[in-house]
This record gives structure tokens, C-alpha cells and sequence, in this order.
């Protein structure tokens, strides 16, 4: 893999740091924030660069209006063509959830529209989140004949509990949230405490994020070429109800 990109080489993404606070913003508006190859880079990339900067106490993502995002470019990304890859022994988790997962930083997602497919992982991947008026949340990999990422199968059920986390996989129905600010507060304690409470949390409340990782891409490659996948993103493309098969 090729090195990842430094901020200043961001075309996708916003990063700036204040008062030791980095703002990681993604940046294609006119795309509601989707992402393609290239932003999931910069968003690895982006925590990556936070939780190596010893100035960075907390870290707050967004989205520039209107979405917060609104999950991958399904023009560039979800066109139905294979995906296929050389068969390897254990497929690695997506990087990027693995940047946010593995920040020792306190991440805080500041929702302020849709957060939807891997938009809603991405807010997932955060300790909090704090939502506007607008934001809207929703799992929708059901519904393009995938899985979920990580977030939804590792972080959404500790958040709401295993009975609504699997409503909200098993419908890809959206739902509705509120807005507040915490970023600065959270900056203004001890650096050491803050990691190492964040530490903790992780060590009690959640499962390994790379084994599961490990097999939700493993198994979303394989969704990949089945005739549902290509099923839901014609439909999502023509605008109509799918008819899946099964197949």
C-alpha cells in the first residue's frame, strides 16, 4: 500500500487542530459527504495523524452541510461489478474503522445530517455523539444485499441493546436524533486520565474490533457478487423497489 496522504494533501477531508481539539470534516458537499476510494484514505489517514499528535487531546469528526455523510459513492463504489479478490487466508478490516477504533484520543462525532451505511459506522466508531435537529441515522447495507462494518455489529448493540440493534440491521429503517457540544469540556481534562479512561471502556464494553472486522469484510466480499447486491444498487440507481431472489 502506498503511504497515506498528510493533511495538507487532503482533498476529501478537513483537518485542523484548536485549542487541542482536532476536526476531522469531511469535505465533498456535493456528494453529501460520500465517500470513495480516496476519502476513506484521508479519513484513516486523519486519525492516524490525531492520535500521533501529543497536542490533540479530543477529536470531533463532521461532515460539511449538508450531510453529515450519506455512506459510500454508490456511482463509484457500488456500481454491482466484482470486487472479487485473491483469496487470502484472513481479509483485513476496513483501515479506516480500524484508525477510529484504535484512537486513543476521545472521538466525538458531531452529526449534523444523514449518517447513513458506513456514515453511521463512522459515528458508531465514536465514544459520542452529538446530533442536530436533522440527523438521521440508518444501517442501510441491508438494503444493497450487504452487512454492515464493525460499528453494527460490534458497537451498536452495546449502545442500544441487541434486540434494537438487530431491528435496525435486519429493516435498515432510519431514525431521528438530537444535537449538543461536548468537544471542549472533554479537552479541558488531563491528556493521561482521558486516554487511559478511555482504555478501560474499551477493555469492558466492547469485543475485539479486528477479528470482527476481519470477518465482516471477509463476508461483504462475498455479498459482493451475489445477484442481491447487484439487485440493490440497480434499484437504488432507477430509483424503484428491488426484488431480491436470494441468489
Amino acid at each position: 500500500m502506498p503511504p497515506l496522504p498528510e493533511p495538507r494533501e487532503f482533498a476529501c477531508v478537513l483537518y485542523t487542530v484548536r485549542d487541542h481539539v482536532a476536526e476531522i470534516t469531511l469535505d465533498r458537499p456535493e456528494r453529501r459527504n460520500a465517500l470513495n476510494p480516496r476519502a476513506y484514505r484521508e479519513i484513516e489517514a486523519a486519525f492516524r495523524q490525531a492520535g500521533a499528535d501529543d497536542g490533540v487531546r479530543c477529536i470531533v469528526v463532521s461532515g460539511a452541510d449538508p450531510a453529515f455523510c450519506s455512506g459510500e459513492d454508490v456511482k463509484e463504489m457500488m456500481t454491482g461489478e466484482s470486487r472479487t479478490a485473491e483469496p487470502v487466508a484472513r481479509r483485513e478490516p476496513t483501515p479506516a474503522a480500524m484508525a477510529a477504533l484504535d484512537c486513543e484520543k476521545p472521538v466525538i462525532a458531531a452529526v449534523n445530517g444523514a449518517a447513513v451505511g458506513w456514515g453511521m459506522e463512522l459515528a458508531l466508531y465514536a465514544d459520542v455523539r452529538i446530533a442536530s435537529e436533522k440527523a438521521v441515522f440508518a444501517e442501510l447495507f441491508i438494503k444493497r444485499g450487504l452487512i454492515c462494518d464493525v460499528g453494527g455489529l460490534l458497537r451498536l448493540p452495546a449502545l442500544v441493546g441487541p434486540a434494537k440493534a438487530a431491528e435496525l440491521l435486519f429493516t435498515g429503517d432510519a431514525i431521528d436524533a438530537r444535537a449538543g457540544a461536548l468537544a471542549d469540556r472533554i479537552a479541558a481534562n488531563p491528556p493521561l486520565a482521558l486516554r487511559y479512561m478511555k482504555e478501560g471502556l474499551r477493555r469492558t464494553a466492547y469485543g475485539d474490533p479486528h477479528e470482527i472486522g476481519s470477518w465482516a469484510i471477509e463476508t461483504i466480499y462475498r455479498l459482493f457478487e451475489t445477484e442481491d447486491h447487484r439487485e440493490g444498487v440497480r434499484a437504488f440507481l432507477e430509483k424503484r423497489a428491488p426484488k431480491f431472489t436470494g441468489r
